[in-house]
């Protein structure tokens, strides 16, 4: 037994000699294979893994791109009554470049009756236009020719592009603009790659001995001075990655460098690198992107940059903050100089280029576009819309393109009038909380061209020409005398109406007697002569005639969209009504009848300009042409010898037609007024509702005036109907009676209705034929 067990003892030393003996370096030798597998295995699926979460996002929607709002493309046609000055106005706007003689895009120039612009190429929805070189001619107010300088032909019509206004940033804190390859200059490209990267071409996503270089140069200088990243590690570490700085981010970083780099051509990684790169702050917001950086910087597309300005752009990568040309010009413009001067080793430029670019200095220009909070009225109008044909948040950042109704020229001068007359009113009648609003819109379309919310137009607040509800007073009564003439059987502009003392029940069983603004009574007055002249009196009458209800119905029909009960007071405008709500109303007086809707947004398309949406014409005739036409001709007077007609006296070679509004108490002030184009609607009133002591005469009237004297109103032409004629009645008895008798009034009126006139009450005066070939003033403004 002893044997045994010391036989067992020397076994198990043996075996522990062994134990001994076995390292892991043997182990490793034995399952190195093994192991090599396995890792080529996790790293496989490492890659795979990030392959999937890279995919997604890289071919999808990479970024949130605000929405791009454009105004309305300024379309000019041969015989269109537009001045130069406007062209050049919208060109201004646009970015153009006065130069003598043109060669580049972007560029005009301009003599005594012409304009040659080489417009830049643009997609409207639907339509592509090419970027052309074209002249405009002028033949005193009206465009005469339009011809295409490149292929000699001539064009009936033409446009510009849209004027970009502003981005819907709101709740963003970046800001890009997404460049197609096609848009992005070879030497944007070619200086990224000689600055950035040089062996981008080459390398497989990551740079190992510029990595290496790098890391010597930190060890050597005892800090970082150098980077090792590539473009693509670049791209990487902003779409995909944190700030964060460790050795375990880095790897992950070159990892989905190699993905990238495997599953993407070099085009594609440069391309999303210039729309990712921030370039600077712009308040809140950051620049991403050189497409927006070239806007934020130098006010140009960015196919449009100088060679100096693309080497600026260049040169803030390695620091946008250190090197931002808006506060460091200096050091800025050293950058940008090393730039050239890397392009030029690089025979990317000439000589003659360097030469050229370093000589010029350093100058950029804010663009409008970019500023925070533009135009916040219109604004709130194109919001609504959109969130109605574009719901999702997620497709609205996707960098569409908004094309709306608005007129930028239009929309800074009806601002500018609002705020210096609201200034002024405000001292003069001591209302420190005076208030206004306004919406202007094309007359045969229905688009809105400016709409301003408050006197503070850049106050994103409470918007009064869209939830303003005020009752509109003396407006309503258009509305009244339509309707009723619309029964020519039972009135013309020459039907007697009683201006004499009258009370009615109103909704609490009270009596209430309407009075004349200056107190008087009159007996008798003409149709055309109480709308001239607002009197109350016999507007109430009017209206007690053809039914209260048929007020109400009217003004509905006419596109208030309202609630209102039919009481007597309706009649003096106890209506309470939005601005925008009012100018839809007069835009169907304005438009014949026609009833067009109101609206801002136009269309959508992708940022690759695939169109998402587009408004469809929606027009229906809400009113008969001939009693339209009868009430225009009576508001057109309105302007030469009624309330307002301190248009003709500011305006005496224009026509215009319009309406002035006061409420009870000289609480509210309002005017609707038109030339051929435009409809303008103005509100002026206190928050609270407390006096402001103004007429519409006094109050709003001068806001249209301060805004016509800022644009070039097109006089007021209407087509005469052929079911109208010119007919002569006695103002005494409103009666049809003979051309050339005593107290004769000549008016238009609808043939159908009329019957034969009768003699004259005493001898008639002799007429006056006109000269032959000579038209009078009424022909010239209503005849056919």
């Amino acid at each position: 037994m002893a044997n045994i067990g010391n036989k067992m003892r020397k076994k198990g030393k043996q075996v522990n000699k062994k134990r001994i003996n076995f390292t892991p370096f043997q182990w490793l030798k034995r399952h190195f294979g093994k192991l090599i597998l396995l890792s080529a295995a996790v790293v496989v699926a490492y890659l795979v893994y990030l392959d999937a979460q890279i995919k997604p996002r890289f071919e999808g929607n990479k970024w949130q791109v605000p929405a791009q709002i454009y105004a309305r493309p300024l379309t000019m046609d041969v015989k269109q009554e537009i001045t130069m000055q406007e062209v050049v106005d919208e060109l201004s706007f646009l970015g153009y470049r006065k130069k003598s003689t043109i060669s580049e895009l972007g560029e005009y120039s301009q003599s005594s009756n012409s304009l040659v612009i080489y417009r830049r190429e643009f997609n409207y929805p639907d339509t592509l236009y090419p970027a052309q070189r074209m002249q405009i001619s002028w033949e005193g107010p009206r465009i005469s020719r339009i011809e295409i300088l490149d292929n000699g032909n001539f064009l009936s019509r033409t446009s510009l592009e849209p004027w970009l206004v502003s981005r819907l940033v709101s709740g963003l804190d970046e800001d890009r603009m997404l460049m197609a390859d096609a848009d992005i200059p070879y030497l944007l490209k070619a200086g990224l790659v000689v600055v950035e990267d040089r062996n981008f071409y080459t390398h497989h996503g990551v740079a190992p001995l510029s990595i290496l270089r790098a890391l010597m140069a930190n060890i050597s200088a005892g800090r970082t001075v150098q980077g090792g990243s590539t473009l693509t590690q670049q791209l990487v570490k902003n779409l995909f990655l944190t700030r964060e700085q460790s050795y375990l981010r880095k790897l992950k970083e070159a990892a989905m460098a190699l993905v990238i780099d495997a599953r993407y051509s070099k085009n594609e990684i440069l391309n999303a690198y210039i729309n990712e790169v921030f370039l600077g702050q712009n308040g809140a917001v950051a620049v991403h992107g050189f497409g927006l950086g070239s806007h934020y910087f130098f006010n140009k597309p960015l196919n449009e940059l100088a060679i100096e300005e693309i080497a600026t752009l260049v040169g803030l990568v390695k620091g946008p903050s250190y090197f931002d040309p808006k506060r460091h010009i200096e050091r800025t413009t050293k950058r940008r100089d090393l730039v050239l001067r890397l392009l030029l080793e690089a025979s990317e430029i000439t000589p003659q280029e360097y030469e050229t670019a370093v000589s010029r200095p350093l100058v950029t220009n804010d663009s409008p576009s970019l500023a925070s909070g533009k135009h916040p009225a219109f604004m709130d109008k194109v919001r609504a819309e959109l969130s109605e044909v574009v719901q999702t948040k997620e497709s609205r950042m996707s960098g569409v393109k908004v094309f709306t109704t608005l007129d930028i020229n239009a929309q800074r001068r009806a601002e500018n009038a609002v705020t210096q007359v609201v200034s002024a009113k405000s001292k003069t009648y001591k209302q420190p909380n005076l208030e206004a609003a306004l919406v202007m819109s094309d007359i045969k379309t229905g688009g809105i061209r400016a709409i301003v919310g408050g006197k503070n137009t850049a106050f994103a607040g409470f918007n009064r020409a869209l939830r303003a509800q005020r009752a509109i007073g003396s407006l309503i009564k258009p509305v009244t005398f339509l309707s009723a003439l619309e029964d020519p059987s039972q009135f013309t502009l020459a039907t007697l109406l009683d201006d004499k003392p009258i009370t009615f029940d109103d909704a609490d069983g009270k009596k209430w007697a309407p009075q004349n603004a200056d107190k008087e009574f009159r007996g008798q007055v003409l149709l055309v002569d109480a709308l001239i002249k607002s009197y109350n009196v016999p507007s109430v009458n009017l209206a007690a005639a053809i039914g209260f209800d048929e007020v109400v119905r009217s003004l509905n029909r006419l596109g208030a969209n309202t609630q209102t009960r039919a009481l007597p007071s309706v009649a003096l405008g106890a209506v309470e009504l939005s601005p925008l709500q009012v100018n839809q109303v007069y835009q169907t007086i304005s438009n014949n009848g026609v009833f067009k809707p109101l609206y801002s947004l136009y269309a959508v398309t992708t940022h690759k300009d695939q169109l998402l949406w587009k408004r469809t014409n929606r027009e229906q005739i809400r009113a008969n042409e001939d009693a339209t036409y009868l009430v225009n001709y009576a508001l057109h007077k309105v302007t030469t010898h009624g309330t307002a007609r301190r248009i003709k006296a500011e305006f005496p070679n224009i026509n215009m037609a319009g309406k002035t509004g006061t409420t009870d108490d000289y609480r509210d002030s309002w005017f609707s007024g038109f030339d051929r184009n435009l409809v303008t609607t103005v509100w002026l009133g206190n928050d609270n509702n407390t006096p402001i002591n103004m007429s519409g005469a006094t109050g709003a009237l001068p806001i249209f005036i301060a805004l016509q004297k800022q644009q070039s109103p097109k006089t007021l032409v209407r087509r005469f109907p052929r079911s109208l004629t010119i007919a002569h009645f006695n103002q005494v008895t409103g009666e049809q009676t003979l051309p050339g008798c005593p107290d004769v009034i000549s008016v238009p009126a609808i043939k159908s209705a009329l019957g034969e006139p009768s003699g004259c009450l005493s001898q008639p005066k002799p007429v006056i034929q006109p000269t032959e070939g000579k038209k009078s003033w009424w022909e010239r403004l209503f005849g056919p």
